[in-house]
């Protein structure tokens, strides 16, 4: 039904913001929106079984096995028993996001199935309790994250659970077990294990939310938001629900073609085609495309979450971290071009590619039509060259005159040949590329007047 005229009743609705000034929020976000680049660790009891029940593969992504095999809630939490994954080694893991050029890491605290990777006093349903490792693997990544210098977040599941009473589940109970109150789900469950995050692991700098659901209205979210101000600079995604916007926008496992202007955002993705370990999943994407997919958010001015998917030894595939190495090797010479850099200054045609033709991960093919990217900051262009031009690179539409031109990967900042008339630049370029996969030309612009 249409409203006809103002209402003069007070509203009922929570307002689901956080209490801040906007300089207060621009200070929040500054580190993240420098970051760029980000890990994802997708981690849990799931792990045990890998994606095979009943010795038969279960279609889907390896953490979903509970709902997509109907496993019952018993059953399910043996797999506890068998997790013991004694291979984990916190500083490992941070070394791996530090030299694949990553800013901060955000894990799993608890996922869908309701386990806590954490000393939770909820319950014993957790890997302190519950596991033969008995030990709490966040407490030991948040002390090696701050002697590393790396920030860390934590993801929670705060509507879907399948093993406490109450807790949602996409597609319905398909266990007694589960029924329950959801009301009392929260109140007993999710909202003192979020308050256990935020307030026994340290300095919190991301707290990750997932599939919010229908049962989550205004009055529900609005439970969490106290717990905020427990880590005053803690950056929220935008997914707890009720109508709760957060921080940033979070598409999962594409970039949107022109990102989301106005808002703070950040593209998370798998490297292979699972969350969570799934033993047959080799799938892995390129090098180059994991690394082009991290210029090509840039571009757009956002941030590349990318996830790895430990073993239940809690080992993250060799594979991955083969990709995670190769990456930071590159950002080691070109980092300047991603790391606090802004979007592209030449709209959305240029540097696009065509979204018609995709790869067997649903990934754009890169086309040479427009096979570049470009990132900003004050007085310089960095263009990315994902297909070397032997005849040198014209560029138009440039805003102001080109003072100097060179790759970003020559020390010696060596200045190349530069012809500009009005915003048109052409650069001839070195014989080889420098890098087989993103050659950076970088050009200083002179100051405005």
């Amino acid at each position: 039904m249409a409203q006809t005229g103002p209402s003069t009743q007070p509203s009922t609705q929570p307002v689901l913001e956080r209490k801040e000034t906007p300089s207060q929020h621009e200070a929040r976000m500054k580190w993240w929106r420098e970051a760029r680049f980000g890990l994802f660790i997708h981690w849990g009891v799931y792990s045990v079984p890998a994606g095979v029940y009943n010795d038969k593969e279960i279609p889907g992504i390896g953490e979903w096995i509970m709902n997509r095999a109907k496993i019952p809630v018993a059953e399910y939490a043996q797999y506890a028993e068998r997790f013991n994954p004694v291979g984990f080694d916190s500083d490992h893991w941070v070394r791996t996001a530090r030299a694949a050029g990553m800013k901060y890491i955000v894990i799993t605290a608890k996922h869908h199935d309701g386990f806590a990777m954490f000393h939770t006093k909820v319950d014993g349903y957790n890997i302190t309790d519950a596991t033969p490792f008995a030990r709490d693997p966040l407490a030991e990544l948040a002390e090696a994250c701050q002697a590393a210098g790396i920030k860390l977040g934590f993801y929670y599941s705060q509507c879907q659970d399948w093993h406490h009473p109450g807790g949602d589940a996409r597609g319905g109970h398909w266990d007694k077990a589960q029924d329950g109150d959801f009301d009392a789900y929260l109140k007993n469950v999710a909202v003192p294990q979020v308050r256990e995050l935020m307030t026994n692991y340290g300095s919190v700098a991301v707290l990750w939310f997932d599939t919010p659901g229908k049962l989550m209205t205004p009055q529900r979210a609005a439970e969490f938001l106290p717990l905020l101000d427990l880590q005053r600079q803690i950056i929220v995604n935008n997914r707890l629900g009720g109508g709760f916007e957060g921080d940033t926008e979070t598409p999962e496992q594409h970039i949107p073609p022109h990102g989301y202007p106005g808002r703070d955002w950040e593209t998370c993705m798998t490297i292979n085609d699972t969350w969570g370990y799934k033993s047959n999943d080799t799938n892995f994407k390129s090098t180059a495309t994991l690394l082009r997919n991290l210029v090509d958010i840039a571009s757009k001015g956002g941030n590349y979450l990318l996830n790895v998917g430990p073993t239940s030894e809690g080992i993250i595939p060799q594979p991955e971290v083969d990709r995670l190495t190769a990456i930071g090797d590159w950002l080691k010479v070109n980092g300047d071009s991603i790391y606090g850099s802004g979007p592209t200054a030449f709209g959305d045609e240029a540097g696009q590619f065509d979204s018609k033709k995709t790869d067997k991960h649903g990934q754009p093919i890169w086309t040479a039509k427009w096979d570049w990217r470009c990132t900003t900051k004050p007085g310089k262009l960095f263009i990315h060259l994902f297909n070397w031009p032997a005849r040198g690179f014209m560029l138009k539409g440039v805003a102001g005159s080109v003072t100097r031109a060179y790759m970003l990967a020559d020390d010696l900042q060596s200045g190349l040949l530069v012809e500009q008339q009005g915003d048109q630049v052409w650069v001839k370029l070195p014989i080889l590329a420098p890098d087989a996969i993103d050659s950076v030309l970088v050009l200083d612009l002179a100051a405005e007047k």
